[in-house]
């Protein structure tokens, strides 16, 4: 596999201008050169290579990814844009639309605007909710550009255009394009020009008038460098001052478009205006040198709910384990059972329309949800904590909103996140366990979540570590969640505090001040202290060698409150199970690590079960 450097088709559209060829290197005949495509498989001007073969020629299926087949066609079209002049007022339809009334797709596409003048913008939307009747009126009055929303920009800005939103681009901007690949658009108004014929160019009113989104404009941000997603393209913007790796799994290829600045891309030059095809499946190459690049690929998208008692946490996240976007919602438990699932059902819409997605971006709703769950069926078959029995939650969500939906517990999917998208990453079997009010737990065996008979196992705070020993909130006695949970450090910690008046415990002011690190911090300092840890490390110490002797884990993840002490913990518990661990060194060791994804664990093992 090889880094392509691609060769644009461009476009002489009578609104362009010089820039393109004069400052972003593009060889063309085309005068004026207003649109370069840059990565395009599109009947109306295919990308070469330096070889004479267009790219979709030259590259394979496997080149694509497999994100990349699962398309009936090449999903992405990338384009520069220079408007010396105003673009039309226009507008693209849905896909349901295009297909039904063109034989054709329809359009969502993105702006990354690359430069733009002093006053230069765009029109994008219009600046408060319309009528159809307002709309048409406007069009015949030539008075359409008042009810648009302009916007002023500048370099470096971004905008997501959906289909049926109007839009145009004003003069001055050069501007990046990543849209799906389509080349069907209904032009609204034209300022009255001709084309080189001397033409009145063709408008497409009453086509637009059916497919255009009359609401108002609300623009949308997301997180950390991704600039927008769709289920045709993911676009991310890397500001490289140095050196900056990625990597291309087999999932989708990559290409990467300089819009400022120079370097290198695995040692082939690159310059302001160049895109390169990164096949999937390259694996790991490198940018270096004082650039803004442009990286697009195609991703698969997941909507992720964390279900608590108090709040309900949500996220699209992707199929790399990126976080799109977040966001939460009250819980409100004392609404029912329904209550609730209206409140994740207004969650999971708030996330897709800020994400600019509809459910047809979305491969499926996973949960984590407190309690027994049957996963298979979808059902809670008790939680405490939302006083909840034999609800099948996952059926009314997937009705809702018309997307599958799976659930597991809360505890479980946490693991799975850790698994998938954490310090487990990598590993074949892991196993978690939370040191909380409780002590949940989850295993991930041969990479999958392993939940048991009706999802009923894995609790992994209610084996037995002394037989009729301290009681436990699940009836019986002895149980680990007994002894390693943070409500028994507490009250360990207290009781050594009531048993010695001398403690230097008592430097906290009173009982009802101790927490999970009062012991911790007078470790040192006071014998009491000390002996309170070494007892509970020494029974976690026992559970966790349990568990590694029945599942023989490469790793064992620590999460919870108690964790904040790390090699406090960690080092201690490693010598423990070193000591007691079946066949000691002979064996495949088991380390034990803290978690990475503090409480973002659950939203994205939730996500994962789809994964």
């Amino acid at each position: 596999m090889e880094i392509r450097k691609l060769i644009p088709v461009c476009k002489d559209y009578l609104w362009g201008g010089s820039k393109l060829k004069e400052i972003y290197g593009k060889e063309t005949p085309c005068d004026p050169c207003a649109e370069s495509w840059e990565l395009s498989f599109h009947k109306d001007g295919k990308t070469r290579l330096a070889d004479g073969r267009t790219l979709e020629e030259a590259v394979t299926d496997e080149e694509k990814g497999t994100n990349t087949l699962e398309f009936p066609f090449f999903p992405v079209l990338i384009k520069f844009i220079d408007a010396k002049n105003n673009l039309s007022v226009q507008v693209h339809p849905s896909d349901d639309y295009a297909l039904t009334h063109e034989n054709s797709f329809g359009k969502t596409e993105m702006w990354y605007i690359v430069e733009a003048d002093e006053g230069a913008g765009i029109y994008l939307g219009f600046d408060r909710d319309v009528t159809p009747e307002e709309y048409k009126s406007a069009i015949e009055d030539n008075t359409l550009t008042d009810l648009l929303h302009f916007y002023p920009v500048k370099a470096g800005e971004c905008y997501f255009i959906p289909s049926g939103t109007i839009h145009a681009i004003g003069a001055g901007c050069v501007i990046c394009e990543i849209q799906q690949n389509s080349n069907l658009t209904y032009r609204v108004y034209d300022y009255g020009r001709r084309d080189k014929d001397g033409n009145l160019r063709e408008l497409h009113v009453e086509k637009a008038l059916l497919v255009t989104n009359c609401k108002k404009h609300e623009p949308k941000t997301l997180c950390g460098n991704t600039l927008g997603v769709s289920k045709y393209f993911n676009v991310q913007k890397l500001v490289v001052n140095g050196t900056v790796t990625r990597t291309a799994t087999a999932k989708s290829f990559h290409c990467v478009t300089c819009t400022q600045g120079s370097g290198k891309i695995d040692g082939l030059t690159v310059r302001q205006g160049d895109s390169f095809f990164v096949p999937a499946g390259y694996g790991t190459y490198t940018l270096e040198g004082d650039m803004t690049v442009i990286l697009t690929d195609i991703r698969k998208y997941y909507l992720g709910i964390d279900l608590g008692g108090t709040f309900i946490k949500g996220g699209i996240v992707d199929d790399e384990g990126n976080i799109v976007l977040r966001d939460k919602a009250p819980t409100e438990s004392k609404k029912g059972a329904d209550g609730v699932v209206a409140n994740i059902v207004a969650l999971c819409k708030s996330l897709m329309a800020n994400a600019n997605l509809s459910p047809s971006d979305i491969v499926g709703v996973g949960m984590g949800v407190p309690g027994m769950i049957d996963s298979e069926k979808g059902e809670v078959i008790y939680s405490n904590n939302l006083e909840w029995s034999d609800f099948s939650i996952a059926d009314k969500v997937s009705s809702a909103l018309g997307l599958p939906v799976k659930i597991a517990n809360d505890a479980n999917v946490a693991a799975l996140g850790e698994a998938k998208f954490g310090c487990g990453k990598g590993c074949r079997h892991s196993v978690m366990l939370t040191l909380g009010t409780g002590v949940g737990g989850g295993l991930v065996l041969d990479g999958k979540l392993y939940e048991g008979n009706r999802s009923a196992g894995a609790e992994l705070g209610h084996m037995a570590i002394v037989a009729g020993g301290e009681p436990c909130t699940c009836g019986r006695r002895g149980c680990l969640e007994a002894y390693a949970s943070a409500t028994a450090l507490i009250r360990d910690t207290k009781r050594a505090m009531e048993k010695n008046p001398d403690s230097k415990m008592w430097e906290v002011g009173s009982l009802e001040a101790v927490t999970g690190k009062t012991a911790f911090d007078y470790y040192d300092i006071d014998e009491d202290a000390h002996a309170v840890v070494d007892h509970y490390i020494e029974m976690l110490g026992a559970g966790i060698t349990n568990i590694a002797n029945i599942v023989r884990p490469e790793m064992v993840i620590l999460g919870g409150g108690v964790c904040a002490q790390g090699e406090n913990l960690t080092e201690p518990l490693r010598k423990l199970l070193a000591r007691d661990i079946f066949a000691g060194e002979k064996g495949p060791q088991v380390d034990i690590v803290i978690a990475e994804l503090g409480n973002d664990a659950g939203l994205l093992g939730a996500a994962a079960l789809f994964m």
